[in-house]
C-alpha cells in the first residue's frame, strides 16, 4: 500500500504491507500521518514564525522558555552530535545560515561580507544552548541565540511516522519525507527494502548507487540542490561553524545508515561540513555507515566505510 503528500516544504512518500490486526483504512493513516507532519511543523518549523522553536528564537531572553518533550528530544540529540564533532555540527548555526541566504530571512544571492560573517558567527555555539526535561525547557546563554533544526527535524518526523505504524502493528514499512528515510520489515517483494542514493548533480534526477536498508534509518545531504554561483565558485548551504563560511570541499554528498533517521539525520550534515578528507576519518574513526561521494577533474570519486559495504548493490 502507498502513501504520498507534501509537508515541511517537501515530499513524503510511505510503502507498506497491511497486517491483519491493523483496524484503520487508508484515510484514517493519512488524516494521523499528516497529524503528526503538523506537530512537527507547528515545533520546529523555522519558517513558520509561531513555531515553538521561532518562538524560542524570538524571545531575546536567557530565562528557561517552555517547549514540548519533542522539542526536548531532538535538541538533546543535536547536542550529543555537536560534542561528538567538536561543534562541527551545531543546530545555533541559524544567524550563519540566515547571513549567507539560505535560512528563512532571505534568498542566497551573494557572499556576505567578513564583518556579516563576523557579527553572525558571535551569535553561534552549541555551548551556548541548554536542555531541561522536566518540565521540558530550553534556555539561551545569549539572548541572540538562533536555533535551526532543518537538518534534524525531518529524521525525527520519519521516526515518529515509523514507530506510529508499529503501534498500528504495521512491521513493514518504507517512510521517506524529503530524502530522509526508515525502514522496518520486509519490502513488498519479500526481500530487504532497496534504495537508491542519488547522483548528486544540479540538474535532473537519476540514482548514482543501489544500497539496502534494514531496519534502520537513512539520510544523505549535499550541496547539488541549495547553492548559488558567485565569481564561478560555489557557495553551499553547508557551512563551516569554525570560520563561518561556506565549506570549502570537493564533498558532493554523504549518505549515512544509523539505527533512526534523527541520528542518520544529523550525521549525514556533520560529515558534509566536514568534507570527504575529515569525513572518512571520523566516520572510519567511529564506525560510521557512510557513504561518499566527492567531485574530482575526472569525474566522481566514491568511499563506503567498512560498515557500509555489505549494504551496497552490486551493478
Amino acid at each position: 500500500m502507498h502513501l504520498q503528500g507534501e509537508s515541511m516544504g517537501t515530499t513524503w512518500h510511505i510503502t507498506f504491507l497491511p497486517n491483519p490486526r491493523l483496524t484503520k483504512d487508508a484515510k484514517a493513516l493519512r488524516t494521523d500521518i499528516e497529524a503528526i507532519l503538523v506537530r512537527i511543523d507547528e515545533q520546529m518549523s523555522n519558517w513558520r514564525k509561531d513555531s515553538e522553536i521561532s518562538r524560542f528564537n524570538q524571545a531575546q531572553v536567557t530565562e528557561w522558555f517552555p517547549v514540548s518533550l519533542d522539542l526536548i528530544k531532538v535538541v538533546t540529540v543535536a547536542q550529543q552530535v555537536s560534542q561528538l564533532s567538536n561543534g562541527v555540527y551545531d543546530v545555533t548555526v541559524g544567524p550563519l545560515v540566515n547571513v549567507w541566504g539560505f535560512g528563512a530571512t532571505k534568498k542566497a544571492e551573494a557572499k556576505p561580507t567578513d564583518a556579516e560573517i563576523q557579527a553572525a558567527l558571535a551569535k553561534v555555539g552549541y555551548q551556548k544552548l541548554f536542555v531541561q526535561e522536566q518540565p521540558p525547557a530550553l534556555r539561551k546563554a545569549v539572548p541572540e541565540l538562533y536555533v535551526d533544526l532543518a537538518s534534524i527535524a525531518p529524521g525525527y518526523a520519519v521516526d515518529l511516522i515509523g514507530e506510529y505504524f508499529v503501534q498500528q502493528g504495521i512491521t513493514d514499512y518504507m517512510v521517506e519525507i524529503g530524502g530522509e528515510v526508515r525502514t522496518l520489515g520486509k519490502s513488498p517483494r519479500g526481500d530487504n527494502w532497496r534504495i537508491g542514493i542519488e547522483k548528486p548533480v544540479d540538474l535532473g534526477s537519476a540514482v548514482h548507487q543501489g544500497m539496502l536498508l534494514i531496519n534502520s534509518g537513512l539520510s544523505t545531504s549535499g550541496d547539488y540542490r541549495d547553492f548559488f554561483m558567485e565569481n564561478g565558485k560555489r557557495y553551499s548551504h553547508t557551512i563551516d561553524t569554525s570560520t563561518g563560511y561556506t565549506a570549502s570541499h570537493s564533498l558532493a554528498s554523504v549518505s549515512v545508515v544509523a539505527e533512526n533517521a534523527t541520528l542518520a539525520d544529523a550525521y549525514s550534515t556533520m560529515l558534509m561540513a566536514m568534507g570527504e578528507v575529515k569525513g572518512k576519518a571520523f566516520a572510519d574513526t567511529h564506525q560510521l555507515k557512510a557513504f561518499f561521494i566527492w567531485r574530482t577533474d575526472k569525474g566522481f570519486e566514491t568511499y563506503a566505510t567498512a560498515d557500509f559495504q555489505p549494504l551496497l548493490l552490486k551493478p
